[in-house]
């Protein structure tokens, strides 16, 4: 993903983690799910630790609050699965990950987005691409493909050690 200059608008998926917005570039979305069967895959890194089936395609199934040392909840009736078509390390991957809810797609206007700060982050400054302000709130519009970069899973391991859960 190309990184953001500040002079055009987004335009993105807004969803949930633990009561914190996160958005992702809506053209990386392919489509969203309701929660499907998940196959645990063991020895797996717990952060991309199973499958689902997506229309007769095998998906790796990642869950970003481990990424963001999160605790594991279980899944609700606002559980949502998003299935994005990403460049992971510069190669083309199709991915799913799981959403506490996803909220719309709206566009971000330029004057609304702001670089990354530096310090002072909950999360890891290479992962958000930029923070966006809607209102009083806060948006971390999330760099997918950092997030998913092979050198970034041995960290991930370390933030949890909680099962994945399969419904």
């Amino acid at each position: 993903m190309a990184k953001w200059t500040g002079d055009q608008p987004l335009e993105v998926l807004t969803l949930a983690l633990q009561g914190e917005i996160f958005a992702i570039e809506a053209a990386q979305v392919r489509e969203i799910l309701d929660l499907v069967t998940i196959t645990e895959v063991p020895g797996s890194e717990p952060f991309v630790g199973g499958l689902i089936n997506v229309r007769g395609k095998v998906v790796p199934l990642a869950d970003p609050r481990l990424k963001f040392g999160m605790e594991l909840l279980p899944p609700t009736i606002d559980t949502r699965i998003v299935v994005l078509e990403i460049d992971v390390d510069g190669d083309a991957a199709t991915i799913g990950i799981r959403a506490d809810k996803v909220h719309e797609v709206t566009e971000m206007a330029p004057a609304s987005l702001e670089e990354t700060p530096k310090i002072g982050m909950k999360w890891r400054p290479e992962f958000i691409r930029c923070i966006g302000k809607r209102g009083s709130d806060f948006i971390a519009v999330l760099d997918i493909g950092r997030v998913f970069a092979r050198e970034t899973f041995a960290g991930a391991a370390s933030l949890s050690t909680a099962p994945a859960t399969a419904n």
